[in-house]
């Protein structure tokens, strides 16, 4: 799905050397390189503060504790996305309310956000999806018109861009109050373990978010806040400073590849391909088609025999999890997610795809009888 290998071999030389500087300097946390990284990506957001972490899950938590929310006030997202985005929201003893997503784009439907606030909703978290945004004029809207706080989920669209209707353009995360992303390695800017950043234009909430990942200390040993301790420590900053430089590309590389999928699957009457929606680019982290009918998982497991990697991004919604039993969410609720959780696959999307890899999936899937 990923080769991270053959990527690491095209900058082979500038990673080892970030890595042995370090090495060299035994700054191994809180060095000179986070400090460096998180300038060099607070200058490519165009945002004013940029926080790293130790995860993308402990990004979000982080920033919904610097919200000071109260137990059982209530936090809008997708029910349709990784786990940790509810995750946060229950840990806090917060209350997730679930919506239902656009069939076509996969992202929050925005529609369905204003019927399902209360007197105790205090924040939405909007997930950009697969590399695109969702609808955040929107969402920016119905959130001022509330007194709503918003913290962009970017974990896959980090670099994206989010167009507005007057003709502004501004990168995904910097939007809302607050945005967090994640530096899993299978991310578009991957680290070679864990990692994750926050960032803020709220300079007020910056100070506080940078003192809640370091237990709350405001200076050693003076403690603030109820912190956690969630560093990202200085090989991977040093790592993600070297492939910062490269993101443009990989999103590049990644959106040609998407363009070779369009081109060879977009005449299979049994498959629909990624929709693009007017207001965001998409920087594809993943390339998930929608398989009609019940052959989804024929399908993968035919892809599969001929060595084709492929996942299904995401088989079972929020709301239908065990752990979430507690909120009883109705199914019926959710019709869009419960449908494309039983359609979607994900196909291989990285930046080492050539044309003879491309070609050989996209044949393979033409042969296959849905």
């Amino acid at each position: 799905m990923v080769d991270l290998y053959n990527q690491y071999l095209q900058i082979k030389k500038e990673i080892d050397e970030a890595i042995f500087g370090v090495i060299e300097r035994t700054s191994f946390v809180k060095g000179s390189e986070v400090t460096n990284f998180e300038n060099e990506l607070a200058k490519y957001l165009q945002v004013n503060n940029v926080i790293s972490c130790a995860n993308g899950t402990d990004a979000l938590q982080i920033a919904l504790m610097a919200l000071e929310l109260q137990p059982g006030d209530e936090v809008i997202t997708s029910t349709f996305t990784f786990i940790a985005t509810a995750e946060v929201i229950a840990l806090l003893k917060l209350k997730p309310v679930l919506v239902d997503i656009d069939e076509e784009t996969f992202l929050i439907d925005c529609s369905k956000i204003e019927s399902l606030i209360s007197e105790k909703t205090k924040a939405i978290i909007p997930v950009h999806l697969f590399g695109q945004c969702c609808n955040m004029e929107e969402i920016m809207n119905i959130a001022k018109k509330y007194s709503l706080y918003v913290i962009e989920d970017t974990a896959q669209a980090l670099g994206a861009d989010y167009y507005f209707s007057n003709g502004q353009k501004t990168k995904a995360g910097t939007i809302g109050h607050i945005g967090c992303t994640s530096f899993f390695p299978s991310k578009n800017l991957g680290c070679f373990g864990d990692g994750g950043a926050i960032y803020t234009n709220d300079d007020y909430l910056a100070k506080k978010i940078r003192s809640i990942t370091n237990h709350g200390m405001s200076k050693r040993y003076y403690h603030d806040f109820i912190g956690v301790n969630s560093r990202l420590d200085s090989i991977q900053a040093a790592i993600l400073t070297v492939k910062l430089k490269y993101l443009d590309e990989y999103h590049f590389k990644r959106q040609k590849a998407a363009e070779f999928y369009d081109k060879e699957l977009s005449n299979i009457s049994w498959l629909k391909i990624p929709k693009r929606v007017s207001y965001s680019n998409h920087i594809f982290h993943q390339y998930s088609i929608v398989v009609e009918g019940n052959s989804r998982d024929k399908l993968k497991s035919y892809l599969e025999e001929n060595k084709i990697p492929t996942m299904i991004y995401y088989p079972v919604p929020i709301h239908r999890q065990k752990a979430y039993e507690m909120y009883n969410f109705c199914d019926e609720n959710y019709p869009v997610s419960n449908k494309i959780s039983q359609n979607i696959l994900s196909l291989p999307m990285h930046t080492e795809l050539s044309n003879k890899q491309l070609f050989y999936i996209c044949n393979k899937i033409k042969s296959f009888k849905a």
